[in-house]
C-alpha cells in the first residue's frame, strides 16, 4: 500500500511544482507526477477523487494568498478543457528599491539555515525532476518551502483524514468556562486557517447544526468511526467556516492602547482599523485574545471590552503569582 503523504506536504509540493515550469503543467501532469496525487492514483484512487482534490488545494493556496494561474488555450482563453496551471516566480520578486542594513541580512540568513533548499522533501525533488523529464524546464534554485513545518496541533491529521474519507468523527471538547469537556460527534468538513489558529468546521451530529471547534480545545485523541456521511456536504465548506468566523469577528472588537514601534503594535496593528482612543481590534474568542494580549505584558492596555481586561489582568496577575512563588523557593 502507497504511503500516505500528508496534506500539508501535498500542498508544498504542488506549490514547488507550479513554481518549476513557467509555461504551466496540465491538471493530467500534475495527477501523474506531483508527490501526494500520484501515490494516491497508484494506489487505485478515482480521476474524478483526485481532480476535486486539486481544485480543493488550489483554492486553498490562493486562499492563503499564492497566485495560482489558470492559462486557457491561445486562442480561446476561455476554453479550459486543456488549461495549464502554474505560480509565476515574478510574483515572489522584492522589488529593485527595497535594500537591506546589515543587522537584517543577518536575520534572512539566520532563516535561510531553516527555509533552504535542503528543506524541501525528498519527494518535491523528485517531483520537480519528473516535470523536466517532461521537457518542461524550471528554474534553480527552488528554496523557500519546508514540509516539516506543519501544524502542531494532534487533532489536525486525523481529522483531515476523516474529512477525506468522510467519515464521522468523535473527540472531547473543553470550552472556556466550563470544568469538563463534552464528547462531540461531528462530520468534518473543512479545516481552516483563522488568526493563526486551526479550526474544524462541520456538522454536530446530535445538534444537527453547523460548528466550529478550534482544535487546541480538543481533548485527548480524535476517533473517525465508520459512519459515513455525504461528499457533498464538503462542497464550500471551507468558504462558510471563514464566513462565519469573519462575521463574528465583525461583531466583537476590542479597544486598546497600545506603545507605538513595539511588538504589540507591529502585530496588532496588521489587524486593527484606528480609533479615537488607540486602535480597535476584531476578535472571534475572547479567551483567546486575551492569552495573546497578555503576552505582551506592558506594551497594551485594554480599554474596552470589560470582560477582555478581566481576563487580561487575571492571565498577568497568575504569572505574576508564579514568578513570586519562584523567587521564594530560591531565597
Amino acid at each position: 500500500m502507497a504511503a500516505r503523504i500528508p496534506a500539508e506536504e501535498r500542498l508544498t509540493n504542488l506549490v514547488v511544482a507550479l513554481m518549476a515550469t513557467e509555461i504551466g503543467l496540465t491538471k493530467q501532469q500534475i495527477l501523474e507526477n506531483v508527490s501526494g496525487y500520484r501515490q494516491r492514483a497508484g494506489a487505485g484512487t478515482r480521476t474524478d477523487a483526485l481532480e476535486k482534490m486539486f481544485e480543493r488545494d488550489k483554492d486553498e493556496l490562493r486562499a492563503l494568498g499564492i497566485p495560482v494561474e489558470t492559462i486557457g488555450d491561445a486562442a480561446d482563453p476561455n476554453d479550459l478543457r486543456e488549461a495549464r496551471y502554474r505560480i509565476p516566480q515574478a510574483e515572489y520578486d522584492l522589488p529593485e528599491d527595497i535594500a537591506f542594513t546589515p543587522a537584517e541580512l543577518a536575520v534572512l540568513q539566520l532563516a535561510g539555515s531553516v527555509w533552504s533548499a535542503e528543506s524541501v522533501s525528498g519527494d518535491a525533488q523528485s517531483g520537480v525532476r519528473k516535470i523536466r523529464a517532461l521537457g518542461i524546464d524550471g528554474d534553480e534554485p527552488i528554496i523557500g518551502f519546508a514540509p516539516r513545518i506543519t501544524a502542531r496541533d494532534a487533532a489536525f491529521a486525523p481529522l483531515q483524514e476523516a474529512i477525506e474519507k468522510t467519515r464521522v468523527v468523535v473527540f472531547d471538547y473543553l470550552k472556556p468556562g466550563e470544568d469538563a469537556a463534552r464528547r462531540r460527534r461531528v462530520r468534518p468538513l473543512a479545516l481552516v486557517d483563522y488568526e493563526a489558529r486551526w479550526h474544524v468546521f462541520g456538522v454536530d451530529v446530535d445538534l444537527g447544526e453547523d460548528r466550529t471547534f478550534l482544535l487546541s480545545r480538543i481533548v485527548g485523541a480524535v476517533s473517525i468511526t465508520a459512519e459515513p456521511f455525504d461528499p457533498a456536504l464538503r462542497e464550500s465548506a471551507g468558504e462558510r467556516a471563514l464566513s462565519g468566523l469573519e462575521a463574528v469577528a465583525a461583531a466583537h472588537s476590542a479597544l486598546l492602547e497600545v506603545t507605538p514601534g513595539t511588538e504589540a503594535a507591529l502585530r496588532l496593528g496588521r489587524r486593527a482599523t484606528p480609533a479615537v482612543q488607540g486602535i480597535r481590534v476584531p476578535f472571534v474568542d475572547l479567551h483567546i485574545l486575551a492569552d495573546e494580549l497578555a503576552s505582551y505584558g506592558p506594551e497594551v492596555r485594554v480599554v474596552e471590552p470589560d470582560a477582555l481586561r478581566d481576563a487580561v489582568v487575571l492571565r498577568l496577575t497568575a504569572v505574576a503569582r508564579v514568578h513570586a512563588d519562584g523567587e521564594e523557593e530560591r531565597r
